[in-house]
């Protein structure tokens, strides 16, 4: 019998050593971690965090873990469950795209738990990040359709690979991480529903709870609990039961080759990923042409199918809730109209319902172009004609935006993100601490040093 796709990957996993990753790739796991706490922080007085962390109050048991923000110390499957949603909650963070979207600095608070249980330090944090981000990616490129086609979340996905990180953050043995993953992934299955339609909280919480269920997966197979190793390519495991076409040999040929994650992307915009192309162009349209919104009759955006079904169906013309709106593209677009930006300001409950944002939603208008379709996702190509009332037609295309590997955000880009989601939360001194630490990540004995240099300085 050969051997499962996740004795392959386990194998890897238990051996991979931070001496092995290129230096690239290491500079790359920094950049997602500053990027990840600057969410994270930002996240941190999102209502949808303070929920969860009063739940987590009542239910948490004492433990060796941080929370972000807080410093309260808590049990690592907790921790995971608290600080990835908190990097999560704005959408703010990573975006990888191909075949199916994923998020895979979600998955950071697994290492960061995981190690400080452990009392290692940055260089295992790093390959963690590292870890992370390659299976994270090798999964959206293995299905054929990915399977938000099929009506499924990829937290989905993120269930399989949560565990392989904090397994070998715990240093299991490869049959250990094998079982995680299993325990994980068999029992954790997240619906599309959770972005279609009207949104609710859960669109940013489902993958933050498949992180903390590869956490939970690992403590298990820690203590010789076992789970099932065909999960993947066994009889009724992901490939059966979510078919019909997967390409596994993406899953395991080439590892170490090269590093997922230098071909991830980062957020310009705290919004859907299929939006910051159409807001790009938008944006230089309306600088170029300095337009004001009353100049405008119309915003033609011609996108992907997936775009004008899931960005513009008619409850995204009518968003009342943060949720919905960072994914409403006619709201993104008529908030770039009028205030020439978007950023989490324009999510703000107030600024959701202001007249004047709203009474441009109905001049936008999505269509689905085949011709985009059919280079998606190489390219992420949208196409935006703006009529204005005196009957000029103005249009851009767009192939990718801002924060796409091909036109990444700067180091220096990446700490002014950082700095200004960070500010409510932490002070000058305590932001500069912050940032040198994680650019000297590999110089950094403890992990749970650096988390202790998250806890809010500014009331």
């Amino acid at each position: 019998m050969s051997e499962t796709i996740t004795a392959h990957m386990s194998r890897w996993a238990a051996d991979l050593e931070y001496k092995q990753i290129g230096d690239r790739a290491i500079h790359e796991a920094k950049r997602y971690l500053l990027d990840s706490l600057g969410c994270a922080l930002g996240g941190y007085r999102q209502e949808d965090a303070l929920h969860a962390l009063e739940v987590l109050d009542e239910i948490a048991g004492a433990g060796p873990a941080t929370i972000l923000g807080s410093g309260k110390k808590t049990d690592v499957v907790s921790a995971s469950l608290a600080n990835a949603l908190m990097v999560r909650v704005m959408d703010y963070n990573d975006i990888y795209w191909q075949q199916d979207p994923s998020h895979p600095s979600d998955i950071i608070p697994a290492a960061i738990a995981c190690c400080e249980r452990q009392g290692t330090g940055g260089k295992e944090l790093i390959v963690g990040i590292v870890l992370g981000h390659e299976f994270e990616m090798r999964f959206c490129e293995a299905a054929f359709p990915g399977i938000r086609e099929r009506g499924w979340h990829h937290g989905t996905l993120t269930a399989f690979v949560s565990p392989i990180v904090a397994g070998r953050a715990l240093r299991l043995s490869w049959e250990k991480i094998q079982h995680a993953i299993g325990i994980s992934a068999s029992h954790h299955a997240t619906l599309g529903a959770v972005t279609a339609g009207k949104l609710t909280m859960m669109k940013n919480t489902v993958d933050p709870m498949a992180t903390q269920a590869g956490v939970m997966g690992a403590l298990l197979a820690e203590k010789g609990y076992t789970g099932p190793e065909h999960v993947i390519d066994g009889k009724e495991g992901l490939v059966q039961c979510m078919g019909p076409e997967w390409k596994l040999e993406v899953l395991r040929d080439g590892l170490g080759d090269s590093w997922r994650i230098e071909r991830c992307g980062m957020k310009a915009f705290p919004t859907e990923a299929l939006t910051h192309a159409p807001i790009s162009a938008v944006l230089k349209l309306l600088q170029q042409n300095d337009l004001q919104p009353e100049q405008i009759e119309k915003v033609h955006i011609r996108s992907l199918a997936r775009a004008a079904d899931i960005l513009a169906d008619p409850s995204k013309y009518d968003p009342r809730t943060k949720e919905t709106a960072d994914h409403s593209l006619p709201y993104v677009i008529a908030a770039a109209i009028v205030d020439r930006q978007v950023t989490p300001a324009q999510f703000e409950a107030e600024k959701i319902m202001d007249p004047r944002i709203r009474g441009q939603l109905e001049k936008v208008e999505v269509t689905a172009d085949p011709d985009i379709e059919a280079v998606f996702p190489e390219l992420q190509r949208v196409i935006v004609t703006i009529t204005t009332t005196d009957g000029q037609e103005l249009t851009e295309q767009l192939d990718y935006p801002k924060g796409d590997p091909r036109n990444p955000l700067s180091d220096a880009e990446i700490e002014e993100k950082f700095d200004a989601l960070a500010i409510p939360v932490l002070s000058d001194d305590a932001r500069a601490r912050l940032k040198h630490a994680v650019w000297n990540l590999e110089k950094l004995n403890s992990v749970s040093e650096l988390m202790d240099m998250c806890k809010a300085d500014v009331r």
